[in-house]
């Protein structure tokens, strides 16, 4: 019998704990350097300070683990970071554009998004993407079925509801192409290619 990869399970098990320790490690980290931030200087006594704060709230408030099993893939985090802005200009001139036009009245809907890749990690990524567009506000997450359930301003049809559904998978896809793993690539991937094809 063996763990992920071919490796006995004793090494999957001390593997896993090596990660969480690394995961815990980095949380104090950047505990310890938002509690120096916030008194302004790093010094001895604040970063003891920010150890002993940091470590309570990983103790008395522990998350989720939340690990990185992706890979990083600078080309396509590039493509991300440029269509974002491309995104967030287009949608700030219509919102722009909305607000000055006299007598107009948009709706608005809420909108159900099945993610295909549901990890908190990608969850939460494609959450924060979404909501920093203006016009789209995601109102809830529902963890387990991998649901985004997103506000969307001046809507006028059907259309409009599949466009916005389809430019939050799209942004989940392209996500998943800067730092997914192999097999959530694979899978955002061929359910785009089944939809190019339907």
């Amino acid at each position: 019998m063996t763990g992920p990869r071919g490796a006995p399970p004793a090494d999957a098990a001390r593997q896993g704990r090596l990660g969480r320790w690394r995961d815990q490690t980095l949380a104090l980290g950047w505990l310890v350097l938002v509690w120096n931030l916030l008194w302004g200087e790093i010094n001895l006594a604040n970063i003891i300070g920010g150890l002993l704060v940091g470590g309570a709230v990983l103790l008395f408030f522990p998350l989720p683990s939340v690990t990185f099993g992706g890979r990083l893939r600078p080309v396509a985090l590039l493509s991300f970071a440029c269509r974002f802005v491309v995104e967030l200009v287009t949608a700030s001139l219509h919102i722009a554009r909305i607000a000055v036009q006299p007598g107009y009245r948009p709706r608005g809907a809420i909108i159900a998004v099945q993610l295909r890749v549901r990890t908190d990690l990608n969850l939460a990524l494609t959450a924060e993407a979404v909501s920093l567009v203006p016009g789209t506000l995601i109102l809830k997450v529902d963890r387990v079925p991998g649901v985004l359930y997103v506000h969307v301003l001046d809507t006028h049809g059907p259309a409009d509801l599949a466009l916005a559904r389809n430019r939050t998978l799209e942004v989940e896809r392209r996500l998943v192409r800067a730092v997914g793993g192999a097999d959530e690539l694979r899978l955002v991937e061929s359910d785009a290619a089944e939809k190019g094809t339907s």
